[in-house]
This record gives C-alpha cells, structure tokens and sequence, in this order.
C-alpha cells in the first residue's frame, strides 16, 4: 500500500498524522534533510511546508515520489 508523508514545521504538520500521513516534523534544513532521508520506500506523496521546501531545495529530485507544497 502506498503512503503520503508530510514534512515541516510541527504546528504546520501535526494535524496530517489524523489522515494517516507520515508526519516528520522539522524545524531545520538539518531535520528536514534528515526526514527527507528517512523516508520509508511505501511513500509516494511528500507534503512539504514552504520552507520545508526551501530547505530541500535540490534533494527534491531523484526520488520517485511527487512533492507537494503547502501554499503559505
């Protein structure tokens, strides 16, 4: 079965773990690569923050999964 996961800012990602996503909070580009990194295979779905995004700029590609952007 696949899986969504969501990265970012914990007041921003908490509420994703009531749907069933993958919630990785991050309140750095360090937590965020570290989340980004450890991603289990099943996910195909990656929600990120805005600044979540920011902070993974180019670790976004070469993963077969689709990354998605919180508007801000």
């Amino acid at each position: 079965m696949s899986r969504a996961a969501v990265i970012g800012e914990a007041t921003a990602v908490q509420g994703f773990a009531l749907a069933g996503a993958v919630v990785c909070p991050a309140e750095d580009q360090d937590e965020a690569a570290a989340a980004w990194r450890s991603l289990p295979p099943d996910i195909v779905v990656v929600v990120l923050t805005a600044r979540a995004a920011a902070w993974l700029g180019g670790m976004l590609q070469g993963r077969d999964v689709l990354p998605v952007v919180m508007r801000p």
